[in-house]
């Protein structure tokens, strides 16, 4: 009888040939125009990574936005900015789009450039010359002159945080036509011109009479113009009361160190508000900011705030998705793994490594199917014993406690293979650049040793399904995109969403679920 497993099917048998060199020296496959250009917009972050530096990224991007149209532009730049919570990129993809496609642009910067920092990177983007021009330009301006106009006063206070460019400069830029007398006292205030004091914001009154009399109460603007003064623990109670969830989750050690805790109600008040699920709703935290705030949070932290810490964290994954049948979750390990997920770059480089990302989605898919198989891996498999009721942030941390050694995606699939495992769906986590396993002659005529080894495991599991979600941006893959075969970028739970819809059919591809987005 003939071999069953090379006469299987179509889709077992066909082995894509490799086309391309990766960062660290392996075979791999080049993705497509617009899956490159996604993942770029999903994971780029233009900064210097473990393989390449920021201006390599930059150029990237640029040179993928030039090879699909401004259409697909537009649609990566509203995901990566509205499901993928992006900053940079989207930033980035807007400016391009005010050359490529000025109409198009339009409706992407609308939806796009939705706070007061996101307004001052693309102001800063399209004057560095990079997107294609030095000044803004005729309708750029009048973009962000109608930000400002319909901006309300807290917006408006928010985007005045910052520097390089600042509001005033922006402001100086454009020239906006104050709508009344509040806000031409405000456009007065901010960049050093006459104004009139009576006809301010209240919030800016208050602020420049507490500047002058500091035993007035604290004025509501944002707490980053007030932590440069002193301050003393009451006082610091009231910012922790005011500071947006996010700066809360950001700022506990500081709030610690300044005796805010102290003050009768604060714990029992912030800890209410890390674990209130209409916050968290609104703010959508991404689970690995949690499980960062949950490792740095120092001992001063009462223990009540880190239990809320931890609450939110559990929350946060609520969204995992619980997939039928056998489920087999392969985290990389390896050493290029330690780096930190988006870049180093001098004085914001994140303490977030990318095996921390690759830990926390092992982590979570054990949390919500507990039959899930773990194998972590490096140049082999890291064997390792995980409890599924288990913290989420237990397992994490004894996962990204691993690591080193060279990249061998296929390492996983060949245990599975050895061990004739029955196999539903299969999620590798992974910066993709594995070089281990490669054939001695370098042959461009063969293929990854990861789709080699998916071929034998779908010769024994037709229905399995492979998704490989790639948090680095480096534009190759080991498994080239095909109907059991999905390529997904980023690190938010956008991704979660993307992989449960692909395990159940409902969509074939990356490509596809972007498509959906309606501009």
């Amino acid at each position: 009888m003939a071999n069953k497993f090379l006469f299987s099917s179509p889709l077992v048998t066909f082995l894509p040939t490799v086309d391309t060199v990766n960062e660290a020296d392996g075979i791999a496959y080049a993705l497509g125009a617009e899956t490159r250009l996604a993942q770029l917009a999903a994971t780029g972050t233009l900064s210097d990574g473990y393989y390449s530096d920021a201006q390599t990224q930059l150029f990237d991007v640029i040179e993928a936005a030039r090879g699909v149209d401004a259409v697909w532009v537009a649609k990566c730049a509203i995901h990566a900015r509205q499901s993928g919570a992006m900053k940079d990129i989207p930033a980035l993809l807007t400016a391009l789009l005010t050359i490529s496609d000025p109409d198009l642009s339009v409706l992407v910067f609308k939806r796009v450039i939705d706070n007061g920092r996101m307004l001052r990177s693309f102001v800063q983007i399209m004057r560095s010359g990079q997107a294609g021009r030095t000044s803004l330009g005729t309708r750029p301006k009048r973009l962000v002159r109608e930000w400002l106009k319909t901006a309300s006063v807290r917006q408006l206070t928010q985007a005045a945080t910052g520097r390089n460019p600042s509001l005033a400069d922006i402001v100086k830029m454009v020239h906006p036509a104050p709508a009344d007398a509040s806000r031409r006292a405000f456009y007065g205030w901010l960049i050093g011109k006459p104004y009139d004091v009576a006809a301010l914001p209240v919030e800016i009154r208050d602020f420049e009479a507490w500047k002058a009399d500091r035993s007035r109460a604290l004025p509501n603007v944002p707490y980053e113009w007030l932590t440069s003064f002193e301050l003393d623990a009451e006082q610091w109670a009231v910012l922790a009361s005011r500071m947006g969830w996010q700066a809360l989750r950001m700022n506990l050690n500081t709030l610690a160190r300044h005796g805010a805790f102290r003050v009768g109600g604060v714990t029992e008040m912030v800890a209410a508000r890390l674990a209130d699920e209409r916050e968290m709703a609104r703010v959508r935290p991404a689970p690995y900011q949690l499980l960062t705030a949950l490792s740095q949070v120092g001992e001063s932290v009462p223990l009540a705030v880190q239990a809320a810490l931890e609450k939110a964290l559990e929350r946060s994954l609520a969204k995992v998705p619980r997939l039928k049948g056998n489920v087999v979750v392969c985290p990389d390990v390896s050493a290029s793994m330690h780096s930190p997920v988006t870049g180093y770059r001098e004085g914001a480089t994140s303490v977030v490594r990318c095996i921390d990302i690759a830990a926390l989605v092992a982590a979570a898919m054990l949390r919500s199917n507990p039959q899930t198989r773990v194998l972590p891996f490096e140049v082999g498999v890291v064997d390792m014993t995980l409890d599924p009721d288990a913290r989420v942030a237990v397992n994490a941390a004894k996962l990204a406690s691993l690591g080193g050694g060279g990249t061998n995606v296929s390492a996983p699939l060949a245990r599975l293979n050895r061990q004739r495992a029955k196999v539903d769906t299969v999620i590798i986590v992974s910066d993709n650049q594995s070089w281990f396993d490669v054939p001695s002659d370098r042959s461009y005529g063969d293929a990854t040793a990861t789709m080699r080894e998916w071929n034998r495991l779908k010769a024994r599991n037709p229905g399995a399904k492979l998704v490989c979600i790639d948090i680095q941006p480096y534009g190759s893959t080991q498994a080239r995109d095909r109907k059991d075969i999905m390529n997904v970028g980023g690190f938010t739970d956008a991704v979660f969403d993307a992989m449960a819809r692909f395990a159940a059919g409902k969509s074939r591809d990356w490509v596809e679920i972007i498509n959906e987005v309606d501009i």
